[in-house]
């Protein structure tokens, strides 16, 4: 398994509850396929530096995953169908 980081934008229109329960649901995700969360850092409601699908404004949150690599591919899917969620980065996370 390699480690990745998943930076993820929630929609502002939540509020912090209801940011939590997509967190949740993405880490629910993430283990159905296999992974692990090794970190989870919310940053919160945050100011973006330019519109993404009609927002000004997002929860941010970073997560430090373990994943199969034949799982990426399912996981940029699922997130992609996870309406509250209106940006992803997805980044291999090279081990020095």
């Amino acid at each position: 398994m390699k480690k990745y980081d998943l930076f993820t934008i929630i929609k502002p229109n939540l509020d912090n509850e209801e940011a939590d329960k997509v967190v949740a649901r993405v880490e629910e995700i993430i283990s159905s396929l296999g992974g692990e969360v090794v970190n989870c850092d919310k940053m919160g409601r945050k100011k973006l530096a330019y519109e993404v699908k009609g927002f000004t404004d997002g929860f941010m949150v970073n997560q430090v995953i373990t994943l199969p690599e034949d799982k990426v591919v399912d996981l940029k899917r699922q997130l992609k169908l996870t309406d509250s969620v209106i940006r992803v980065m997805f980044t291999n996370k090279e081990c020095a």
